[in-house]
């Protein structure tokens, strides 16, 4: 799990009933980070402050949440979390928490009037823990649904994910809230979760209702440049597990950042980096259970 890496915290919040739901990872004091946007219909919040020729070196906190648009009002209850635990960029008037967050549309799940709000955001931190995460239809993975190609009506239940990889002393961790628009493979290519409708049917694509956002980690020491080497690693993750992947009706997000504990071997860390990804898209999906019109993985005979 991406709790592996030393002094990471995650915690969710989930709504069953209205079906969404949000996740907070909190990295380390001191980390360096980055994020990558490469689907067509994004909805994010803090990723310019990561590019690296800005002054933010990182975020304290990463927010993944349901609720399309609506869902980022997470993100306060998250910057009221920080700051009241003194954690923040010191600008010598206030320490000012860097929250970095991206959201994913789950409307269609469940009630489309219920989304995380601030008081969900703060509860997601209240949670957090260094132990092991829940997956599946829990936090950002709650509404989530994937497969919906030709056929939206005909899809699967998305979920939420978390995997890691160890070489050594090196740690690379991930979580995944998948919400695709595409299938979702094994490493072998054969089908986790699959468009249920006519294969031969005209594609009926909905706009921006499609996304998968990934957080992947590292013990290791990056730089702002090697922090976004490392988000489009996690990126090929994504292409990994999801079928097509990026398109242009999904706002696929990759958030990636490194501790600094030990030197990176970036012979391993990509692909570490990438193959933590896939598995958590994978668990993610296979952990999920169906709500009405979108079944799991586990009760539909492949």
């Amino acid at each position: 799990m991406i709790t592996d890496i030393p002094g990471v915290r995650v915690g969710h919040w989930t709504d069953p009933v209205g079906s969404t739901g949000c996740t907070v990872i909190l990295s380390p004091d001191g980390s360096v980070a980055a994020a990558d946007v490469r689907g067509g219909a994004p909805g994010t919040l803090g990723t310019d402050c990561l590019r690296p020729e800005t002054l933010i070196p990182g975020a304290h906190a990463f927010l993944l949440t349901g609720g399309s648009a609506f869902g980022l009002a997470a993100a306060n209850g998250v910057l009221r979390w920080l700051e009241e635990r003194g954690i923040g960029f010191e600008t010598g008037l206030a320490r000012v928490p860097i929250v970095a967050g991206a959201v994913l549309f789950d409307l269609g799940a469940g009630d489309p009037t219920a989304r995380p709000d601030a008081d969900a955001g703060y509860a997601a931190c209240e949670a957090a823990s260094d132990g092991p995460v829940a997956e599946g239809s829990v936090g950002a993975g709650t509404g989530a649904t994937v497969a919906k190609l030709p056929d939206p009506g005909t899809g699967m239940k998305g979920g939420f994910g978390t995997a890691s990889e160890r070489h050594g002393e090196l740690v690379v961790g991930a979580v995944a809230a998948v919400n695709s628009l595409g299938r979702i493979v094994e490493a072998d290519g054969s089908a986790i979760a699959w468009n249920r409708g006519d294969p031969e049917a005209e594609a009926a694509m909905w706009p921006i209702e499609n996304t998968t956002l990934v957080c992947v980690g590292t013990n290791a020491r990056l730089t702002r440049d090697s922090a976004l080497r490392l988000a489009y690693a996690a990126h090929d993750g994504i292409a990994l597990a999801v079928r097509p992947a990026h398109t242009h009706w999904d706002g696929d997000v990759a958030f990636a950042f490194g501790t600094g504990a030990i030197e990176p071997d970036w012979v391993r860390l990509p692909e570490m980096a990438s193959n933590a990804v896939a598995e958590a898209i994978r668990r993610g999906v296979r952990a999920a259970t169906g709500v009405a019109g979108y079944p799991a993985a586990s009760e539909v005979a492949s």
